[in-house]
């Protein structure tokens, strides 16, 4: 009877290990896969920000040398300024890397030739501003692309959503407001009345909307400071920013709205303000990537303790497999085959004496045993 108790323990001990070790395996499999899978895809998404860091870095100098190309054209000058056929350049490079991965090309490719043709376009000066508006409106629009296919718009980040919102909405609207308000003011001095009631309203609307962008650069900027735990952001944007505001105001200054305007103010304040723009919108997004690369950074540490623990888990259900069997196998050792050790039983010597040795022939049938006649000589 013991010999099958320990047989049915010995079968039960193997299925109720292999048991045990499903329900730890199983279990920690699916929350590694499930935590290996939300690091990987926000690997993926921080990587696709940074692509999309870079490429509005791109369109900074674009936006500013489309401004600079309007006034000139304005001015009587036909050619295209060294600056815009440098800033395409630079676009069409990064578009060249990530305009597959963003799905920028063809809004590029289509933004790209209405530039080129802008040299091309002749006629009044309110058929050359339209035309100059047109292109500095699509390449507003391909800022607003970059944002949503490179998921900045949805960053989980105060600290990056406030900057993402500064560089790509309101620095590049302020600046095409503040150089159409600049041209428009020109215009309207110099204009007769019936160009005057077409283009006044225009003006209006360009300096509501450079002192709405303003104020809402300066709030996006402000915000992101305090929410960000970035310790070069704050000292960065505000001397970027003091700049960039000075440079709107002093173009404001020289479009003398109701006035005559300033030619001379208000070129230098062009000047400055596309320095000041370059400035600042190298800062946002210098400071946006490192946010970004802190957070590639986290995601590693995350990564290396998933494995860790992972690791740990298949160690201590291994351990947990080998070890009962390793006990069995050394208790097995000790027992003859076909033998159990409760069947054993020990005697005073350490031996059982009434057992008979294996090796040794049976006594015939009858015969006595030598060892009873010995003692009972002895006796007699």
């Amino acid at each position: 009877m013991s010999v099958s108790v320990d047989n049915r323990r010995t079968r039960t001990r193997p299925a109720l290990t292999a048991v045990l070790t499903v329900l730890i395996l199983v279990p920690a499999a699916i929350l590694f896969a499930r935590v290996w899978g939300t690091i990987s895809d926000e690997r993926d998404s921080a990587k696709r920000e940074k692509q999309g860091v870079e490429y509005i870095s791109a369109l900074a100098p674009l936006v500013s040398a489309l401004a600079e190309a309007q006034s000139s054209a304005l001015a009587g000058v036909s050619a295209a300024p060294g600056s815009l056929t440098a800033a395409v350049n630079g676009v069409a490079a990064v578009d060249q890397r990530l305009g597959e991965d963003l799905s920028t090309r063809e809004r590029w490719t289509g933004l790209r030739q209405k530039i080129e043709q802008l040299p091309k376009v002749t006629g009044s000066p309110l058929i050359v501003f339209q035309a100059h508006v047109e292109v500095t409106d699509l390449s507003l629009a391909l800022y607003s692309a970059v944002r949503n296919n490179s998921e900045l718009v949805r960053d989980p980040d105060n600290d990056i959503s406030h900057l993402q919102q500064a560089v790509a909405i309101d620095l590049p609207a302020a600046v095409v407001q503040v150089s159409r308000m600049g041209d428009l003011s020109q215009l309207v001095a110099k204009g007769n009345a019936q160009l005057q009631s077409v283009l006044g309203p225009q003006f209006g609307a360009a300096v509501q909307s450079v002192n709405l962008a303003v104020n809402s650069l300066t709030d996006n900027l402000q915000s992101a400071v305090d929410d960000t735990n970035s310790t070069t952001l704050s000292g960065n944007l505000v001397s970027g920013l003091d700049s960039f505001r000075r440079g709107v105001e002093s173009l404001t200054r020289g479009a003398n709205l109701g006035g005559v305007p300033n030619t001379a103010t208000m070129a230098t304040a062009q000047s400055q303000l596309q320095v000041s723009l370059s400035n600042l919108s190298g800062i946002v997004s210098r400071e946006m990537t490192a946010l970004l690369d802190d957070r590639l950074d986290d995601l590693d540490t995350q990564t290396l303790v998933a494995l860790a623990a992972a690791g740990a888990a298949v160690l201590l259900t291994i351990a947990a497999v080998i070890v009962p069997l390793t006990g069995r196998r050394r208790r097995s050792t000790g027992t003859r085959p076909g033998e159990s050790t409760r069947d054993m039983t020990v005697g005073p010597t350490g031996s059982d004496p009434g057992r008979r040795d294996l090796g040794a022939p049976a006594p015939a049938y009858g015969e006595a045993n030598p060892t009873r006649r010995e003692r009972s000589g002895a006796l007699r």
